[in-house]
């Protein structure tokens, strides 16, 4: 059998990590715990900050963004990926494009050069007791559109994963259609994962469609699903989706995932445990998902490698994995 071949677009979004006290966070300004999306000059006070602060160590630079996290751990578990994102010819962007490139992932499309947006960041300080507060500038990476998809990637492709946060603007509209066409023409299947339920009420109606048309299989928490749907009762959401979209996968925050494909409905468990840090825990578990669908397993045995990836990812600090997943799925039997 030939290594499956995954295809990702996504935020490219540099993750800027540093140790800080909660005495700096509080001169900054900063809300503790939290994500919040900031301005290009909240970003550069933040980095040049960070920077000089006294108390903190050196900044790590680690690639990041939901589908990116999704493809690392992909590529960790032995299948052929490739990531369409967009980055600047600044600093960050070139070590975004070398570390994804030097981890086994494709970057497909090179830096941006001349006047353009910066490189997406996250700008993450962590207080001594392990909290991330996460401060994060889209910048360009919110501006890939169709133009940055080029049919000729897709050849031989097995799968392609779509985010739903760059669903946000229309370009990121058109280049997810482009892509999925792509995907089919050269035999695979399309997916996307719903990502954030505030998202999806932004473009419920063009999320709507593209659940009902282009899209193969679609991943979604509880209140992803509720909101695409209109509904409180999750069975109606499911329901409504699987009407919509021949595989639909529902997880539910600690409880047994949810997989409908067709006819065949089944409940992938989860080992509840202690999160040390939740962040990846969704990309994680569709690397795992998307990895047994793509060897062939059958739909329970893929929840459930969804599942156990995405417990190994909370069991520590950062989005990817740390440890052999495979010799955790042989473990279990599912390889």
């Amino acid at each position: 059998m030939t290594t499956p071949y995954v295809i990702g677009i996504g935020n490219a979004v540099m993750d800027v990590i540093a140790p800080t006290s909660e005495d700096t966070l509080a001169r900054l300004g900063v809300e503790k715990g939290i994500m919040q999306l900031i301005d290009r000059e909240r970003s550069e006070f933040l980095m040049a900050a960070q920077s000089a602060d006294p108390q903190a160590g050196k900044a790590r630079l680690v690639p990041g963004g939901s589908v990116a996290n999704t493809l690392a751990g992909l590529g960790m578990l032995g299948l052929r990926t490739a990531f369409i994102g967009k980055v600047a010819s600044d600093p960050l962007g070139l070590s975004y494009a070398e570390q994804t490139e030097q981890q086994g992932t494709v970057f497909v499309n090179p830096p941006v050069a001349g006047d353009v947006l910066p490189t997406s960041r996250s700008i993450i300080f962590v207080t001594p007791d392990g909290e991330r507060s996460m401060n994060t500038y889209l910048g360009i990476s919110a501006e890939l559109g169709a133009d940055d998809v080029s049919p000729s990637v897709f050849s031989g492709a097995d799968w392609l994963f779509l985010e739903g946060y760059l669903f946000d603007k229309d370009p990121g509209k058109t280049a997810f259609l482009k892509a999925a066409d792509a995907c089919h023409k050269a035999g695979g299947q399309a997916g996307i994962a719903l990502s954030d339920p505030f998202c999806v009420d932004r473009h419920r109606a063009d999320f709507r469609r593209l659940v009902a048309g282009p899209m193969d299989y679609v991943i979604g928490n509880v209140h992803e699903w509720q909101s695409l749907y209109e509904v409180e009762d999750l069975e109606e959401a499911l329901r409504q989706a699987s009407a919509d979209c021949h595989t639909v996968i529902c997880t539910r925050s600690g409880e047994d995932a949810i997989l409908i494909r067709g006819d065949e409905r089944v409940s992938a468990p989860v080992h509840r445990i202690v999160p040390v840090d939740a962040t990846g825990a969704g990309d994680q578990f569709a690397a795992g998902l998307i990895y047994g669908l793509a060897i062939g397993a059958d739909l329970a045995a893929a929840g459930r490698m969804g599942c156990i990836a995405a417990a190994e990812v909370i069991s520590h600090v950062g989005a990817r994995p740390e440890s052999d997943l495979r010799a955790a799925f042989r473990t279990e039997g599912l390889i």
